[in-house]
């Protein structure tokens, strides 16, 4: 948003960072030690920050050695061309993983491949994703500790900002809509942002700090940019593609929009999630690849090898690794005796018989689930024809994995395509700056982690957690050291708000007889609270009286962990599955109030 006119400013900060999820953090922590005051804004709630950081692997990408690890990275990006100094500049921060972690995050430095109790050729294959590329030995994942999926490095992340309270503020629930940009010299001179239903101007002296992730969450730019007609997000809901709408008003150049990477069953897939919901992250399941079931799309024919391992999403084609091509109709399909072998082995997924399609012929099955039925019998056939040959010559299925279908009934449930990430957004440079169209830097903008990511083509894991440390230190650095400052007049009327901190106090929480506080840090939403009734050497009740976990299955554990802890007169139950993290922090935030009797 370009202004001619005197604008009202209601805040001043000099550094302002949009997005509160890793490299928004990264930016903040490092504007503020480079003596900046610094304003974090967030369009999430509060406990719900985060962005993808949150929700990810806690896996930072790490190299031992800087020729193999660059003959690697320009493995996975070939046959895209991206700036060598940028390269260089990424493979030179994953060089130095350990060295930041230890110096910056204050954290344990754990070797996925040299400490993480796994077979090793699990680990080879969850780790170096690419054996066929030259340089692949050489890349390992540092984590804080021996444990993924936990919101570990995000919680201290998260901690850091908390520590430099008398220098960041943070803001939830604050949407920023526009970039303030002097029209003839084209400087960033601060954002407005809608907080409280209220457009408020903030001035940043001296730079604006994009980093508010992708566009998982905005269903036209999914459609507009990757030709999918939806995507379910496995991380935030919250992304949803202003960063990007920001920087193209400003006349920032984009890259990477056609890139996205993916995670779960198969290919990526989950089950069919409702729109504006996250998706359930399954990473597998056997009974639903082998055996007598197959996966289908709209016409009712096969489109992939269902038992090929997937590399985040992306499974071979032609000599390269792609995430397929969406359809409106994806569908499992399997008969009796398949559905047999799922009833007889734990199912993970609690609606699994609610959305399950049943019919007693292959044409009634496809007529319900709106596939071509002489297509779907076609398939049967062919897969039958497999099973029995052993060679499945349409997708080099193994052939120990197919069953011939027998006579029905038969079922179907729909499945959903899952996005992990986009990369795509506004190009930076080695300083992180954000490019014009003509490659030239735009004064005072700033851009760190997933929006407009260096990761192109090929993802490897633990690359995208890698540039947000390395580029949120960057941009974090060069806005706080800025020299020509914006000097407009502002009054300060919205300073001094950090709902961060506000956020946090359990102080307010009133206590009745018999009843004890207990806190957490085990989640995944940072501190979980429970007050817990204790009277005549039993648990009477467990209420949860603050917590910001995930918005699914966390929610389950929230409802099922207290009730088990009540019936089972103890702090320690089985946790509901998939939902670990948070059932481990009710657990332990139970066992701290009994202490506190």
């Amino acid at each position: 948003m370009a202004s001619n006119s005197v604008i009202d400013w209601k805040a001043n900060y000099d550094v302002v960072v949009l997005g509160f999820g890793g490299a928004g953090a990264t930016a903040a922590r490092f504007a503020a030690d480079n003596g900046a005051k610094v304003l974090i804004a967030d369009l999430a709630p509060y406990g719900h920050e985060g962005g993808n950081t949150r929700y990810s692997a806690q896996l930072i990408g790490t190299g031992y050695d800087h020729d193999e690890l660059k003959k690697y990275y320009l493995g996975l990006t070939h046959p895209m061309d991206l700036p060598d100094d940028m390269v260089e500049t990424f493979v030179n921060g994953m060089l130095h993983t350990r060295e930041y972690v230890k110096k910056y995050l204050d954290a344990e430095l754990v070797s996925f491949m040299k400490e993480f109790d796994m077979p090793e050729d699990y680990k080879a294959a969850a780790c170096q994703e690419y054996p066929n590329l030259p340089g692949h030995k050489t890349y390992d994942y540092t984590t804080v500790h021996k444990g993924w999926f936990d919101a570990a490095m995000w919680k201290i992340l998260r901690q850091k900002v908390l520590d430099r309270k008398d220098k960041i503020d943070v803001w939830y629930e604050a949407r920023a809509i526009h970039l303030i940009q002097d029209p003839v010299t084209k400087v960033i001179k601060g954002a407005q942002i809608i907080k409280d239903g209220q457009k408020i101007n903030v001035l940043a002296r001296k730079g604006v700090v994009l980093t508010t992730g992708g566009f998982e969450a905005n269903k036209e730019m999914i459609q507009n940019y990757l030709g999918a007609p939806s995507l379910s997000p496995l991380g935030t809901i919250y992304n949803q593609g202003d960063g990007i709408t920001m920087a193209q008003e400003v006349g920032a150049k984009m890259w990477h929009m056609y890139n996205y990477e993916s995670l779960g069953l198969m290919h990526g897939l989950s089950f069919a999630t409702p729109e504006g919901e996250r998706s359930e992250l399954f990473l597998s399941w056997d009974q639903l690849t082998n055996g007598s079931i197959f996966m289908i799309a709209d016409d009712g024919k096969r489109y992939f090898n269902e038992t090929e391992m997937n590399r985040h999403g992306h499974i071979f084609d032609h000599g390269m690794w792609r995430v397929p091509r969406t359809h409106e109709k994806p569908y499992l399909v399997f008969d009796e005796k398949q559905y047999k072998e799922i009833e007889n082995n734990p199912i993970p997924y609690d609606k699994f018989n609610e959305k399950l399609i049943k019919a007693d012929s292959i044409k009634e099955l496809a007529d319900k689930i709106g596939v071509n039925a002489v297509g779907l019998e076609e398939q049967v056939k062919l897969f039958n024809e497999a099973a029995k040959s052993g060679e499945d010559i349409q997708f080099g299925r193994k052939a120990d994995s197919m069953k011939a279908f027998s006579d029905g009934p038969f079922y179907a449930i729909k499945m959903g395509y899952n996005v992990l990430n986009t990369q795509g957004g506004p190009e930076r440079n080695t300083k992180a700056e954000i490019l014009d169209v003509n490659n030239q830097p735009i004064p005072h903008l700033y851009g760190a982690g997933e929006l407009g990511g260096i990761c192109a083509n090929q993802y490897q894991g633990g690359g995208n957690l890698a540039e947000c440390l390395i580029w949120g230190k960057i941009a974090g650095e060069q806005a706080a050291n800025v020299t020509d400052e914006v000097t407009d007049e502002v009054e300060s009327k919205y300073n001094g708000i950090n709902e961060l901190v506000d956020g946090d106090k359990i102080k307010d929480i009133k206590l009745d007889k018999n009843q004890y506080l207990g806190s957490s840090d085990a989640g995944i939403g940072g501190k979980l609270v429970v007050r817990v009734t204790y009277d005549d050497n039993k648990i009477k009740n467990v209420e949860v009286v603050q917590n910001h976990e995930s918005e699914d299955i966390g929610k389950t554990a929230l409802e099922e962990i207290p009730k088990r802890i009540v019936e089972n007169n103890t702090a320690y139950v089985d946790a509901v599955t998939g939902a670990s993290a948070t059932s481990r922090a009710i657990s332990e935030a139970v066992n701290k109030a009994l202490k506190n009797r």
